[in-house]
């Protein structure tokens, strides 16, 4: 499996993977318009095939956010999400952050499991923060400068 920089080849699978994965899409044009405002996109790839990928930028000076992260269905449990939050959060530690934050379903049992296995702490609940009514969880992870390697 390989992560690497997201291109705009990957448009169209990278918005296959997140309407499979979400009952709300952030469209196609709102992908193209986060890689034109340059922020961090990385995909995952199995064998030249787009599997998974993730979303994330400095929202403000000492703080990152993930934006978005998913993995097609068919590929899930085969560490393709680990891999790209491990880069992920590698990246914006390079960048000296704080903290990293991000927002999860109330109700996704498995992705709040799976951010908490890499300590991301709760912060909050911010009710009827998504469409359908559902509150999202707002998570953060304090990084340690001290173990960033160069």
């Amino acid at each position: 499996m390989l992560v690497r920089k997201f291109n705009p080849n990957d448009l169209k699978r990278v918005h296959e993977i997140e309407s499979m994965s979400f009952n709300r899409s952030y469209g196609i044009n709102m992908f193209q318009q986060l890689y034109d405002m340059g922020v961090g996109f990385l995909v995952a790839e199995e064998e030249g095939y787009v599997i998974g990928y993730v979303i994330f930028w400095i929202k403000y000076e000492n703080q990152g956010h993930i934006i978005s992260i998913a993995v097609d269905k068919n590929y899930r449990r085969m560490k393709a999400g680990t891999q790209l939050l491990v880069k992920a959060i590698s990246i914006l530690s390079l960048l000296r952050l704080d903290t990293i934050y991000l927002e999860v379903n109330e109700n996704n049992e498995a992705a709040i499991e799976f951010y908490k296995s890499f300590n991301f702490k709760v912060d909050r609940i911010v009710p009827g923060y998504y469409d359908n009514g559902d509150g999202a969880i707002v998570m953060y992870l304090h990084l340690n400068r001290a173990k960033v390697s160069g």
